[in-house]
């Protein structure tokens, strides 16, 4: 069998922590920042957490299964 082969996107977008969880950044943090308060900009500068249900699919194309 030939070696399956990290999904080049992913890796990418996705990083897993020590204790397995699977985080990723959140949108609209890149231009229009002017018009965004502090707060909201400060709030989307921290990572979040991959939703339950999209974790099994992101697992497999980062080659984890």
């Amino acid at each position: 069998m030939p070696k399956m082969k990290t999904h080049s996107g992913t890796k990418k977008r996705f990083k897993v922590t020590g204790s397995g969880k699977i985080m990723h950044e959140r949108t609209n943090r890149r231009h229009l920042l002017e018009v965004k308060s502090s707060r909201r900009t400060r709030r989307l500068s921290l990572d979040a957490q991959v939703k339950a249900v999209d974790v099994p699919k992101i697992k497999r194309l980062l080659g984890m299964r």
